[in-house]
């Protein structure tokens, strides 16, 4: 299996020997990455739980495809801001695991302000 690294190398020579780095800017990379973002929700607008679990099994590879654009423009942002996703992961992962202790979160969708 790619590691992020290989992924990330992966996409930046993609839009490398197309030359298109020169229309990437933050603010089109996030207008990009959340305009696929949106696409990947159409799959579930509208639907119920049922419809849902349905859906899927129908549309997997379409659904798949939508969160894999959004994955690209994620690998890329970080790749253009410098941001090691792997590391910046652990970081975030250990914030959450203090804002929702297990002892208080366990069972519960209440954001960590109200544990």
């Amino acid at each position: 299996m790619a590691s992020l690294d290989d992924l990330q190398k992966q996409v930046v020579a993609f839009r490398d020997a197309r030359d298109w780095e020169q229309f990437h800017n933050p603010k089109d990379l996030a207008v990009s990455m959340l305009l696929e973002a949106a696409e990947f929700l159409e799959h579930f607008q509208w639907k119920s739980s049922d419809e849902v679990k349905k859906h899927l099994k129908v549309k997997h590879t379409d659904v798949s495809d939508e969160l894999i654009d959004v994955l690209y423009w994620v690998l890329l942002i970080a790749h253009d801001m410098d941001i090691d996703l792997a590391k910046a992961f652990d970081s975030k992962m250990k914030q959450n695991e203090a804002k929702y202790p297990v002892s208080k979160a366990k069972g519960s969708h209440a954001k960590y302000t109200e544990l």
